[in-house]
Order: C-alpha cells, then structure tokens, then sequence
C-alpha cells in the first residue's frame, strides 16, 4: 500500500478531521482514507448525461440516441391540450 504525507496542514483542518472522524468512529487516518477514496470515485464516475440516460432507457430499445445538448440554450417546456 502506498503512503501519504500531507505537510502544512492549517491546524483548524485538522480539528475539523478529527471531529469528523469521531463522528463515524473511527480513526481521523481512516476518515482521511475515506474522504480521500470517494474523492476519487466520484471524478472517475463522471459520465456524461447523454451516456447515463441511454444506459437507463436500454430497455426500451430507443432506436436513435439522444442528442448532446451541450452549449445549446435552455428552452421552455411546451405542453400540448
């Protein structure tokens, strides 16, 4: 396993850390390691929309995909009668 050392740590983080590993009792190295890995996770799971909502509606065998509307304006709703 690797190691890490954080130097320079401003003294208030590090109380906040420690009262934050109490919390979920545990260790502040173990709250450090959690906080460190859900970091990760949730940059690596950074799928684009378009991609998460085609996996989601697989089921129900859309015959196009949907279209990337990045940079395009938002627009109202419409709703017919």
């Amino acid at each position: 396993m690797a190691q890490l050392v954080v130097r320079n740590l401003e003294d208030d983080v590090k109380a906040k850390l420690q009262r934050r590993a109490r919390r979920h009792g545990r260790s502040t190295e173990e709250e450090v390691r959690d906080i460190l890995r859900n970091a990760v996770k949730e940059e690596a799971s950074m799928v684009p929309l378009g991609t998460r909502l085609r996996a989601r509606l697989a089921h129900f065998k859309l015959d196009q995909d949907i279209p990337e509307l990045r940079g395009q304006p938002a627009r109202p709703a419409r709703f017919s009668k």
